[in-house]
C-alpha cells in the first residue's frame, strides 16, 4: 500500500491528517504537481490529482473522502465520520457544506488567480476567482454561527468536517483570501483544531 501525494498540496493534508489521528501509518509517495499530467499517473487517476491511494493488490482510489472512507472502514476507532445512522448523516451533511461552501471555493479562488497555477489552469478566469472568495467568505459567516452552540462542527466530536474546515483556513493564505472580521466563535474553534498534533501531519 502506497499513498501518492503533493506536500504542499491542500487535499493530501487532509488525508494525512486523517490518518494521524488514526494513528495509522501509509507510506507515501511524492509527486511534483507538474507530473500529474504525466501518461503514467494519468493512468492512475484520469483526474491528475492527488492524494491517489494504491493498495496491495493493485486497487487505485483517489478522492480525498473515498481514501479517508476507506480508512474509517478498517479503523472505525477513534471515529471521525460519525457513529450510529444520525451521527454518521451529521458527519456527512457537514463535510459537504465545508467541503463544497468554502474548501471548493478557496481552491478555485487559488487555481484561478494565482501565477503558480497559470500552466494547470487553463484558462484562468479571473473574475470567477474573486467571485468564489466572497462566497467562501460568506459561507464562513454561517460557519461561525453554527460554533457558537458547538465546539465542532459535529459536535463534542472531531471529524472529518473540522479536517476538512482547518485545512481551508489554511489555504486561504496562498490563496489570498481574508477572514472575515469578529468571527470569534471560528476563532476560538480554530485555536482548538490547530493545535491537535495531527494538524501538523
Amino acid at each position: 500500500m502506497k499513498l501518492i501525494e503533493t506536500r504542499t498540496a491542500p487535499n493530501p493534508r487532509r488525508v494525512r491528517i486523517f490518518l494521524h489521528e488514526k494513528r495509522l501509518v501509509v507510506p507515501t509517495e511524492e509527486r511534483e504537481l507538474t507530473g500529474l499530467r504525466s501518461a503514467e499517473f494519468s493512468a492512475l487517476n484520469s483526474e491528475q490529482r492527488v492524494p491517489v491511494l494504491i493498495l496491495d493488490d493493485g486497487t487505485v482510489i483517489a478522492e480525498t473522502v473515498a481514501i479517508c472512507r476507506y480508512f474509517e472502514d478498517l479503523h472505525p476507532e477513534p471515529a471521525l465520520m460519525g457513529t450510529g445512522s444520525a451521527g454518521r448523516a451529521v458527519s456527512e451533511m457537514w463535510q459537504r457544506r465545508v467541503e463544497l461552501g468554502v474548501f471548493s471555493h478557496v481552491a478555485q479562488a487559488f487555481r484561478h488567480l494565482h501565477p503558480s497555477m497559470a500552466a494547470l489552469e487553463v484558462p484562468q478566469v479571473a473574475d470567477w476567482g474573486q467571485a468564489n472568495k466572497v462566497k467562501a467568505q460568506e459561507a464562513l459567516v454561517k460557519i461561525d454561527a453554527h460554533l457558537a452552540t458547538s465546539q465542532f462542527l459535529c459536535g463534542e466530536a472531531y471529524s472529518i468536517a473540522d479536517i476538512t474546515l482547518l485545512v481551508a483556513l489554511d489555504f486561504m493564505r496562498p490563496a489570498r483570501i481574508s477572514r472575515p472580521d469578529g468571527l470569534v466563535h471560528l476563532t476560538r474553534w480554530y485555536g482548538d483544531v490547530s493545535t491537535r498534533p495531527s494538524a501538523a501531519a
